[in-house]
Formats: structure tokens, sequence, C-alpha cells
């Protein structure tokens, strides 16, 4: 499957704020919003006030980056949210934080989702005993996340989780660090949902 590989820090710069996808990084003093807090292209210091379209296309976008999503599989996923009972923006949102590399990423496994995304690749994780390296593969109430028997003697994984371990963790994961496993103990509700995104500008520009 396609994915983008330029500099990431590119991705945050467009969208006018840190969008977390480095790690450490994103802490740090060389961060590149922190930087150079403009976007980036030889245009970047003097683009025009956007439009409403373009204001709602920024909206998709930064969803899209935060989650790691390609164009054609965030389609897919608002189709899904379209069709079920609810708020579609809501069950958007709640769709994307289903992943199981945002998962991993929640529970503190890895610094970043693109870390995460690779972890779950390498087979690092088992869901409900059984070994997925699917990234997108969507998660359940109820549903066992893991680190398989050999991952668990990493020290690698061990000391990312200590590291991560005052960040705060979702009410809808219920995690046991002494076991590296963890709940899925409801699909978050929006109020769950930390990230500055304003889903119903996303839904306002598909339904044009």
């Amino acid at each position: 499957m396609a994915r983008y590989t330029d500099a990431v820090c590119r991705q945050c710069r467009r969208e006018g704020q840190k969008l977390f996808l480095k790690g450490d990084r994103c802490y740090s003093g060389k961060c590149g919003v922190t930087r150079r807090a403009y976007a980036p292209g030889q245009h970047g210091q003097s683009r025009k006030k956007p439009s409403e379209y373009g204001i709602q296309l920024r909206e998709k976008q930064k969803a899209r980056r935060f989650y790691g999503v390609l164009e054609s599989q965030f389609e897919k996923y608002f189709d899904m949210a379209n069709k079920q009972k609810g708020v579609t923006g809501e069950n958007l949102l709640r769709i994307l934080e289903s992943r199981l590399d945002n998962v991993v990423y929640r529970l503190g496994f890895a610094m970043s989702r693109r870390e995460a995304r690779q972890m779950v690749t390498h087979r690092h994780f088992n869901v409900n005993g059984r070994c997925v390296n699917i990234p997108s593969y969507l998660l359940k109430a109820g549903d066992v996340v893991e680190l398989r028997p050999n991952a668990k003697q990493k020290e690698r994984f061990k000391s990312t989780l200590e590291g991560n371990a005052s960040r705060p963790m979702p009410r809808w994961l219920d995690l046991d660090r002494d076991a590296y496993s963890a709940k899925i103990v409801a699909l978050p509700t929006r109020e769950e949902i930390d990230l500055p995104i304003e889903e119903h500008l996303i839904v306002e520009l598909y339904s044009k």
C-alpha cells in the first residue's frame, strides 16, 4: 500500500500546528513548527486568507495526517461513519481511534502513530490471542491487545512504556502494564478524543 515518505515536519507546518508525528522531536526545540512557523514552499509566508472550502479541506487533511491515513481510506471511513447511527463526524473519529496502530500509540507502546504502525506490521502484537499485522485493523469493545511473548523480552518496549507512563491514559482503555496487555473497555465518546479536530467541517466538505 502507498505511504507518505517525505519529511513529516512539512505536514505539521502546512497545518500550522504540531501533529506529533515524530515522537520526542516534537517536544524539543528541533520541531519544524517551532523553528519555522509558516507553511512550506516558496510561497509559504505569503498565503492568502483561505476560503470556506479551503478551511474545510484543511480540517480534513489535518485529521488524515493525525492518524496517518491516505485519501481513499479516509473516504472509506467516512462512508462507514455516514451509514452508522448517530452523528457522522463523531462516528468518523471513533472509527479512526479504533485502528490498531492508534490504540498501540494510545497505550504508550510507541512514541508516535508512525512508530506504532511499524510495530504492528513487524508482528509484535496479538489481538484476542492471534497475531495481527494490519495497522488499519478496527478494534471493538471487549478486544484484548497484547505484546507477543518474544516482544515482551525486548528492552525497547519496556523503556518506551515506562517513558510514556506520565501520558494520560484514555478511559476507554484498560492497560495492564505488568502483562503488557490492554482491554478495549468501550469505543471512545467524542469527549474522550482529545485531538483538536472540528469534525463538522469534514462532514460539510463531503456533503457538497
